[in-house]
């Protein structure tokens, strides 16, 4: 069941009068968890990040920072949900070629994600959700997901959202809704993106480098040039889209909306 809904802003300290704080494993005890387990918090989030280039104006924490506030964000709406310690670096290997970006191996990144589930079934959670900030980390995550559950031998239920196009298309929706050029969009370092380091951590974004990256969706055969030979192969400065008109409240729209298709897919997903 959703607890009590939140609009653009309302990022309230409290969940169901537990501070936010409480409801980050690595910030409680042996004995808050067994208690919270008892209490029924039986549902664990898993959000997922990268530590990648974007662009000339962007950190290359901005994915992680993402998932971490969406975390909090679905957390507040499940309501009994704890959140796992972020898994900040991802699969990002088609943007090694600029500066900064550290990428696991898809074997890698799927072992860990399992020695979480498997660590996080022992201790008698129900309800393990996994998602990503980083859309790349997406097709390996649906790829892992079978392996995962066969892990945890159907002792639990496993989600993980994976549908980068209903993702994007959201943004779009956002940016349109909070006065930006949905024509923006394109998914990395963009006027979304940009927004939400507007957001999150503002004093990071360096606003006089903003600059026009590809715009336009990419063909399945300028995507299939990126997978295979990087980022650079189809955007000179690693953009995909137009940061130009970001804004925080353009950012906080993108926070609110993509928390809420997060929560819905998690509330009827077997």
């Amino acid at each position: 069941m959703l607890a009590h809904g939140f609009s653009p802003g309302n990022e309230s300290k409290m969940v169901d009068n537990t501070p936010i704080d409480a409801l980050k494993l690595e910030l409680m005890t042996f004995e808050d968890v067994s208690n919270a387990l008892s209490d029924g918090f039986d549902t664990v989030l898993i959000p997922c990040g990268a530590i990648e280039q974007h662009g000339p104006h962007l950190p290359l924490c901005m994915d992680a920072d993402h998932a971490e506030r969406l975390a909090v964000l679905i957390a507040q709406e499940l309501g009994r949900t704890l959140i796992a310690p972020i898994i900040t670096v991802g699969c990002s290997a088609h943007h090694l070629a600029l500066s900064g970006t550290i990428s696991l191996r898809k074997e890698t990144f799927e072992a860990v994600c399992q020695d979480y589930c498997t660590s996080l079934v022992l201790h008698g959670f129900k309800h393990i959700l996994l998602f990503s900030g980083h859309i790349g980390n997406f097709p390996v995550l649906a790829d892992m997901l079978p392996r995962l559950r066969q892990a945890t031998n159907g002792k639990v239920r496993i989600a993980a959202y994976t549908d980068s196009q209903a993702w994007i298309g959201c943004w779009k929706h956002a940016v349109q809704e909070a006065g930006g050029d949905p024509d923006h969009v394109g998914g990395h370092a963009d006027i979304a993106e940009t927004s939400l380091m507007l957001k999150l951590r503002p004093e990071s974004v360096r606003v006089d480098r903003f600059a026009r990256g590809h715009l336009g969706a990419l063909t399945p055969d300028q995507l299939d040039l990126m997978w295979n030979n990087g980022i650079v192969s189809v955007s000179r400065n690693g953009i995909i889209g137009d940061p130009r008109g970001s804004s925080a409240a353009i950012g906080e729209q993108c926070l609110h909306d993509v928390a809420c298709l997060l929560t819905k897919y998690f509330c009827t997903v077997d």
